[in-house]
């Protein structure tokens, strides 16, 4: 057989038609080459244009995988892994074309060892599914990036959220994965246990890989007992510097808070206006404290001392589920209280993280940032760890309004940077970043090719991401 030979970042149109005509007769029906099909697997929330697959495979089962990554290695066409979509940064898109494997229909949890505190699922399992799943058991998996990710991408992205000052993020919580390497191979990068020596540490590799080293086929979790009480309350503060100073001294002495989250006033008029609500409009943290009820009191009189020594306003808390959710409506409609500043405008949300002594300065830049430029730009912050989102609202239909938004985001990450912080705390790299990246580590990056080049010679895991070859 005569094999197509595609150099790295060219398209490769022989490999294409041969791997199509080889799906077409494994899959039937469940390969699909249909524009529509094409689209939805190319969705990407940044201002790069979508790149559509050449097709997409409704994977099942590992095997399936094995059958499609074989194919295109073969033949030297990409393969791009498809969980929910997110695509924050252009994860899922197909700049050389190649073949989309959807997880969907791999959403099967395999195992959940209750007394070891571990599960072990597949890649299309969403993390409300698994939640669900696990309530039962008094345990829950507890990475919550805001949205019902699949665990597939959430590894692959190395995601966090709201409560990731307690519990961590991914790269924390995958005990180990099992991987299709570029041969057509499934890898596992360990067993169960809690902590071993034994070797690399492989698993932490392919945690954040983005679908570049290889295809996960299953990941094994870490589980938390679900907590006895959770209570939830805000405050607002007269300034940014204010609010953070709270942050920095509720870490510093020891609070165990599960979540606290920053609005900055932008973001909570967005909310007034959206939800009917009526806080003040000032710069807001919201908290979150789980445990026993003895426990989750003295948490919240804890934080209501610190917010008194910073200058803060009352701060409301109840452990009333219903009332917890009034007080973080808020939050919960963050998101969309910022597209109705503007519904016309297409919105691009954007992610650094800074050392916390920094977030107070790095939020207060971006903010003068954003007046001297006249954006509608609301920020909402991780504020345990220093992690902030800009929901930058702009015109996507001329090149001057995305140039606007573009050197706006270069000047966020120029910034992160000069604080010793990083590009982006949880949404990836993808194509969106890959220029910060090279500011933020170098020749490191140098090392990342060697290591994609020794995995992936033929460059067909989700090329065009991370970094660009040489």
């Amino acid at each position: 057989m005569v094999l197509a030979d595609a150099k790295p970042g060219t398209r490769n149109e022989a490999g294409i038609s041969a791997v199509l005509g080889i799906l077409k007769q494994a899959f039937g029906e469940r390969f699909q080459t249909g524009e529509s099909f094409r689209a939805q697997h190319a969705h990407t929330t940044t201002y790069i244009p979508s790149q559509l697959p050449d097709g997409v495979v409704f994977a099942e089962t590992s095997e399936d995988v094995r059958t499609v990554v074989k194919a295109c290695a073969e033949h030297k066409v990409p393969v791009i892994p498809f969980g929910t979509g997110s695509s924050l940064e252009g994860q899922v898109n197909a700049p050389q074309g190649g073949i989309s494997i959807d997880f969907s229909r791999m959403n099967r949890i395999l195992e959940v060892n209750a007394e070891d505190l571990d599960c072990t699922v597949e890649p299309g399992v969403t993390r409300e599914q698994l939640n669900t799943y696990l309530r039962d058991t008094g345990l829950f998996f507890p990475i919550d990036p805001g949205a019902n990710a699949s665990i597939g991408g959430m590894a692959s992205t190395r995601a966090s959220g709201t409560n990731a000052v307690r519990y961590g993020t991914m790269k924390d919580n995958v005990l180990s994965v099992t991987v299709v390497t570029a041969n057509g191979e499934e890898i596992r990068t360990a067993r169960r246990a809690k902590k071993s020596s034994a070797g690399y540490d492989l698993t932490r590799l392919f945690v954040g890989a983005e679908g570049t080293l290889g295809v996960l086929t299953s990941i094994t979790l870490r589980l938390q007992g679900i907590p006895q009480k959770i209570a939830g309350g805000a405050c607002a503060f007269p300034d940014i510097k204010a609010a953070c100073d709270a942050v920095i001294m509720t870490i510093q002495m020891g609070v165990p808070v599960a979540r606290i989250e920053l609005l900055d006033a932008m973001q909570m008029r967005a909310c007034n206006r959206y939800s009917g609500l009526t806080y003040d409009e000032k710069p807001t943290l919201f908290l979150e404290f789980h445990g026993t009820d003895e426990t989750v009191a003295l948490q919240s009189a804890q934080f209501a001392e610190i917010a008194t020594e910073c200058e803060g306003g009352e701060f409301l808390w109840t452990s009333n589920a219903e009332e917890r959710n009034k007080l973080w409506k808020a939050r919960h409609d963050a998101y969309w209280a910022c597209r109705a500043l503007a519904p016309e405008l297409a919105a691009l949300s954007t992610d650094v993280c800074v050392p916390i002594s920094r977030l107070a300065e790095c939020v207060a830049e971006t903010q003068a940032d954003i007046e001297a430029h006249g954006l509608l730009a609301p920020i909402v912050g991780h504020a345990g760890d220093g992690n902030f989102h800009v929901l930058v609202l702009f015109d996507d239909k001329t090149p001057e309004g995305i140039a606007v938004v573009e050197e706006f985001v270069a000047r966020l990450n120029a910034r992160a940077l000069a604080m010793d912080g990083t590009c982006t705390g949880e949404h990836g790299i993808g194509q969106g970043k890959m220029a910060f990246l090279e500011q933020e580590l170098g020749d490191a990056v140098d090392l990342m090719r060697q290591i994609k080049e020794s995995l992936d010679p033929d460059a067909i895991f989700n090329p065009g991401k991370i970094f660009r070859r040489h």
